[in-house]
């Protein structure tokens, strides 16, 4: 049997924080005891490596739910515990958990060190002893059936990593703008498929190929966001295999400031530059300059067209082709000031 921690990393959000501790517990009591599904051997190149038990006993005995807050204030605690006491789930001061079946506890931390990064690496500081690793955003809710749905995929496949959809639950409704240009719209796949890369927002980890693989977050995206991009990358590239849920899914509560115009067009230059950041990340130095160049064309072509149908769609009163224009072209700014080093926004930075 195995030990489940979830992690919340969170910063300043204590009532987004709640709604996603009671969320996360609410589920956490129905999986003890096992996930009922049928235990395969580890996929990839970690068939070789698998636990002494050779992927068998894959049921879950014990989850904690582990609160990382990023405030050296605390801002967060008063309201983890009080989704603990709401659910009558115990609150843990160490990470040995339940010697008992059934155990479901909480453990609320704090990580002075500024960055999203910083807080991921502190989850994995944090479960040196533990088999499984979920994340979720202090700003997502868990819909009905999400964390059994991670683990029995994980438990009937041997996957060494679960990502399951994100999808937007709006504070207030957006404009015809942001609506039809699908800003907050994710990709999805059938359950099953194969991913070489995830976002961590709603992402389970073996923890054993995590520590064979000696994976890490790299704190110089901390400040950035691509932390999980580069980490999920490489995860594949060790041998690891990603398998999509379209079952396991959060809602992203998206708040009214993150629907104007100039968040979402900074938003996207960003995750566009990070994503030439990755790259660079994972090449070799002499790859470099080949990678900057190719940024650089591709960073062009997207303004040029971007700023066309975006002129377009205005001219035609179109919403849908003005905020995808407008979405290729901020991207765009975004590739082309990465291949010379600039172009992120530190969306995490404190």
């Amino acid at each position: 049997m195995n030990r489940l921690t979830i992690a919340i990393p969170t910063f300043r959000r204590p009532q987004d924080l709640k709604r996603a501790v009671s969320g996360v517990l609410e589920q956490a009591g129905a999986l003890v005891g096992g996930v009922g599904a049928e235990a395969r051997e580890p996929e990839g190149d970690a068939a070789g490596a698998a636990d002494v038990d050779g992927g068998a006993g894959r049921g879950v005995s014990d989850v904690e739910v582990l609160v990382i807050d990023n405030d050296a204030q605390g801002t967060g605690h008063e309201a983890a515990l009080a989704a603990a006491a709401d659910a009558g789930v115990p609150v843990r001061s160490s990470a040995e958990g339940s010697e008992e079946p059934g155990g479901v506890g909480l453990r609320y931390v704090i990580e002075e060190r500024p960055g999203v990064a910083a807080v991921r690496n502190r989850a994995l500081d944090e479960t040196g002893g533990r088999d499984l690793l979920v994340f979720i955003d202090d700003d997502e809710e868990p819909e009905p059936g999400w964390l059994a749905a991670l683990v029995g995929l994980w438990a009937s496949t041997g996957c060494q990593a679960v990502a399951g959809p994100v999808i937007p639950a709006y504070e207030v409704e957006p404009e015809a703008w942001v609506r039809q240009g699908e800003f907050f719209v994710r990709r999805t796949w059938p359950t099953g498929t194969v991913r070489p890369v995830a976002a961590s927002n709603c992402l389970l980890l073996d923890l054993g190929f995590v520590r064979r693989a000696g994976l890490r977050f790299d704190e110089a995206f901390g400040a950035t966001g691509g932390e999980d991009t580069l980490f999920t990358r490489r995860l594949s590239a060790a041998g690891g295999v990603i398998r999509w849920c379209d079952e396991a899914r959060v809602r992203d509560h998206v708040p009214a400031s993150r629907l104007t115009r100039p968040w979402i067009l900074r938003r996207q230059r960003s995750h566009a530059a990070t994503s030439v950041r990755v790259e660079l990340a994972l090449a070799g130095g002499g790859a470099q300059p080949a990678i900057r160049a190719k940024a650089a064309a591709g960073g062009l072509v997207r303004i040029v067209v971007g700023g066309l149908r975006t002129a377009g769609g205005t001219l035609i009163g179109s919403p849908q082709h003005a905020a995808k224009g407008a979405r290729l072209l901020a991207r765009g700014r975004g590739i082309l000031a990465a291949s010379v080093g600039g172009g992120v926004h530190r969306e995490y930075d404190h």
